[in-house]
C-alpha cells in the first residue's frame, strides 16, 4: 500500500494526514508540499475537467476561442495563448472574486502559454495529467518556489465502491460514475423544444460542473465556460439567486465603462479585481467604497441602476442546470431576469406543472434529465 504524507488534515491542527491506496496511488507531488484539503480540491477538479473532456471532446473547462471583449476582460491582451490556457483564462474569468487562491485543474498536459498566464495569477495549486519541461520550470518558480504541483494518471479507473468515515462511522456507496451526455435532452417538458448545439453543449458544461459542485447547487452557462454558480446553499432559490449575482457581474464586468478603467501603476492583479467589484457593488461600506477608489488613475463614473438594467437586457440565450428538482417557480422567474433561455434540471417535483407553466412563459426550453447529481 503506497502512502504520501500530507503537512495536516482539515485544519492545521489535524496532525497524521496521509493519502493511501490499496493500488498503485495514480497521483505524486511534483513540487511543494500539501495538505488534506489540498488534495480534495485536486481529486475533485479532475474529475470535473476529465469528465468535461470526455463529454464535449474539447480541453477543459471547455475551450471556445476569446471574443475581443472577454480577451480584455479576462486581462489576456497581447497573450499567445493556446486551447488550455484560453480553457483556464475562461474558467478563471467565470467568477475572479471566488478564484482567489485556486486549485487549478487540466484536463490536458500543461503547456509553456498556460504556465505563463498562470504565474501570474494568484493560486495555490495545479493539477493536471503531465507538464511540458519548459511549463515544469516556470511552475516551479511560482509563491517562492513553494508552488504545488501535482501529476495524475489521466486512465487511472477507482474502485466502483467508495468508502468515507464520519465520527469513527465507514460509509460505503457505489461511486457517482453516471455518465452525462445529449441524452438528457430527450426529455422536453415545455412548448418549445428546440435547443440548438451550443446551448447543448453549455447545459452539459453546466450540469457536469454541478456533480462536482457542494449540494444544493445551480449553474448558469455561456459560451462554452460556466458564468455563475451558486453552491452550498439550503435552499434551492438561494442557490439560483447567488449563481444569477455572479452571472450578472460577470456581465457588468464587461461594460465599455469597465472595460475602459484606468489603474495607478504598480496595483496587483488582486487590487484591480477587487476595485473593479467595489466599482459594481453598491453595497458596501464607506471605508470600502475608499480603499477601491484609490487603485484609479481617475475614478470612472459608476454604473447607475438604469444602466445596469440596460446593459442586463443584452444577456441572453443562457443556460441553467440544477443538481435536482426545481422546486418552485421562483427559481425560473429569477433565471429569467439573467437571461435564461434553456433549462435542464431533474424533474418529478409536486409542482412540475407551475414550474413548466413559468418556462413556457418566458419562452424557455426546459429538459429533465432524470439525474440528481449531489455531492457532499
Amino acid at each position: 500500500m503506497k502512502e504520501i504524507g500530507l503537512r495536516y488534515g482539515m485544519n492545521p491542527n489535524q496532525s497524521k494526514a496521509k493519502v493511501q491506496n490499496a493500488k498503485n496511488t495514480p497521483i505524486k507531488i511534483l513540487n511543494g508540499e500539501a495538505s488534506y484539503i489540498n488534495f480534495l480540491d485536486a481529486l475533485n477538479a479532475f474529475q470535473l475537467v476529465r469528465e468535461l473532456r470526455q463529454a464535449t471532446d474539447r480541453p477543459a473547462a471547455v475551450y471556445s476561442p476569446l471574443n475581443e471583449t472577454l480577451t480584455e476582460s479576462y486581462f489576456v491582451e497581447g497573450l499567445d495563448l493556446s486551447p488550455l490556457a484560453i480553457a483556464y483564462a475562461r474558467a478563471r474569468g467565470t467568477d475572479r472574486m471566488s478564484s482567489f487562491g485556486d486549485c487549478a485543474a487540466f484536463s490536458d498536459e500543461v503547456d509553456v502559454t498556460v504556465a505563463t498566464l498562470l504565474k501570474t495569477e494568484v493560486s495555490d495549486m495545479i493539477v493536471a495529467p503531465s507538464y511540458t519541461q519548459e511549463a515544469l520550470e516556470i511552475l516551479k518558480q511560482k509563491k517562492k518556489g513553494k508552488y504545488l504541483i501535482l501529476e495524475i494518471d489521466p486512465n487511472y479507473v477507482p474502485d466502483p465502491i467508495e468508502k468515507r468515515t464520519v465520527f469513527g462511522i465507514t460509509l460505503e456507496q457505489q461511486r457517482n460514475d453516471i455518465q452525462i451526455g445529449k441524452e438528457v435532452f430527450n426529455h422536453i417538458v415545455t412548448i418549445q423544444s428546440d435547443i440548438p448545439d451550443n446551448a447543448k453543449r453549455d447545459l452539459l458544461v453546466a450540469l457536469i460542473t454541478l456533480k462536482y459542485t457542494q449540494s444544493n447547487s445551480i449553474c448558469f452557462a455561456l459560451d462554452g465556460q460556466t458564468i455563475g454558480i451558486g453552491a452550498g446553499q439550503q435552499s434551492r432559490i438561494h442557490c439560483t439567486r447567488l449563481a444569477a449575482e455572479k452571472a450578472d457581474k460577470w456581465w457588468l464586468r464587461q461594460h465599455p465603462r469597465a472595460l475602459n478603467m484606468k489603474f495607478r501603476e504598480g496595483i496587483s492583479r488582486v487590487e484591480v479585481n477587487n476595485a473593479i467589484d467595489g466599482w459594481l457593488n453598491d453595497d458596501i461600506t464607506e471605508v470600502e467604497n475608499e480603499q477601491w477608489k484609490q487603485c484609479f488613475k481617475e475614478i470612472p463614473a459608476r454604473l447607475s441602476k438604469s444602466e445596469k438594467q440596460e446593459w442586463l437586457k443584452r444577456l441572453k440565450d443562457v443556460s441553467y442546470a440544477s443538481d435536482a428538482f426545481l422546486p418552485f417557480r421562483d427559481n425560473i422567474d429569477r433565471a429569467a431576469q439573467s437571461g435564461v433561455k434553456y433549462v435542464v434540471q431533474t424533474g418529478n417535483s409536486l409542482r412540475d406543472e407551475q414550474v413548466t407553466e413559468a418556462a413556457n412563459e418566458y419562452g424557455m426550453i426546459m429538459a429533465h434529465s432524470g439525474i440528481r447529481v449531489f455531492h457532499h
